[in-house]
């Protein structure tokens, strides 16, 4: 019987697919991308040609049930992201319950996904987290931010270098000022940088160097104990 494959994908470093992920591409019968040139460039320094299919957040709504008739065909798929794993902050979700109600068995590859190594690098607790993913931009902000001001476990975000800046300040003013924190960027890559300081450190230190690539932001909760001042870590 033909599945759905979810398979993640590097979140910067190629060398971070994995020997499952690559033979299950091969396998497939087609991929579907968030994004086909990007992922296109991840099959063409595998040495793989495949079909591809669009398969994004303005599409996917009406794709899903294109998809697992596909697979009730017989054709395997494989769903990737441009980056980690499918359904943690990109499309994923309705395909996967789709093919579920379908009764089209789905097989999910452990892999790449950003927020794990951002976590266990912040000095943070990572005991138990709530991940949040990207805050709303306008509407419900600010009383989502207020609700989780009391939340105990240690919180996940991820954020656009545009919006990193705004964040931490409102962080700041309703978290407090002193609530520990951590701002990990370019995960995987050359570049990589963590760095780690109170809400308002952090807050002014991005005010005066302006933050590039993908963000994951770490926030301790309400009960965590303090950590002492810790300077920039780059690798």
């Amino acid at each position: 019987m033909a599945k759905l494959f979810i398979v993640p994908t590097p979140i910067g470093n190629l060398d971070d697919i994995t020997l499952r992920a690559v033979k299950t591409l091969s396998a497939a019968d087609v991929v579907l991308a968030e994004d086909t040139r990007t992922t296109q460039v991840l099959l063409k320094h595998l040495g793989l040609e495949k079909k591809l299919w669009s398969h994004h957040k303005f599409n996917e709504h009406a794709a899903v049930e294109a998809v697992a008739q596909t697979i009730e065909s017989g054709e395997n798929v494989a769903l990737v992201s441009d980056a980690g794993t499918p359904g943690i902050s990109d499309p994923g979700f309705l395909l996967v319950r789709t093919c579920i109600e379908h009764g089209i068995e789905v097989e999910t590859l452990p892999g790449a996904t950003a927020f794990v190594p951002a976590l266990v690098n912040s000095g943070l607790p990572c005991d138990r987290f709530c991940f949040e993913g990207f805050l709303p931009h306008k509407k419900g902000r600010m009383k989502k931010l207020q609700k989780l001001a009391s939340e105990e476990r240690t919180l996940i975000f991820y954020e656009s270098p545009y919006r990193l800046v705004k964040t931490l300040t409102q962080l700041s003013e309703i978290f407090g000022p002193d609530r520990r924190a951590s701002v990990s960027r370019e995960l995987t890559k050359k570049f990589e940088e963590t760095r780690r300081g109170t809400l308002e450190e952090l807050s002014e230190y991005f005010s005066q160097n302006e933050p590039k690539g993908e963000i994951v932001l770490i926030v301790a909760g309400c009960t965590a104990e303090s950590f002492p001042a810790d300077e920039t870590e780059t690798e």
